[in-house]
């Protein structure tokens, strides 16, 4: 059994198009569908705060709260070493 996982919009046509690898061609497949629609409400945002996004307290206190130091500051990207191309 395998899975895929696909968000796609549903027009006025109710129609779903699924186009599956080629491995699966002239093939008889049981197919299982399971929907669930996505609500702009549960959409991540910036007014949500870190738990409505599903981080637990302990991993805030503990991961991200546990810096203590000078603040964290971007660093230079150091520029991309070119090379030969290999013959």
């Amino acid at each position: 059994m395998e899975s895929m996982k696909i968000k796609t919009h549903i027009g006025n046509d109710r129609i779903v198009k699924i186009e599956l690898p080629a491995e699966f061609a002239n093939e008889e497949l049981e197919i299982v569908i399971v929907f669930q629609r996505i609500a702009e409400k549960s959409l991540p945002s910036a007014t949500k705060t870190p738990e409505e996004l599903g981080y637990s307290r302990r991993f805030l206190d503990e991961v991200i709260g546990s810096w203590e130091g000078e603040p964290l500051e971007h660093q230079k990207q150091i520029p991309f070493e070119e090379r030969e191309e290999i013959q």
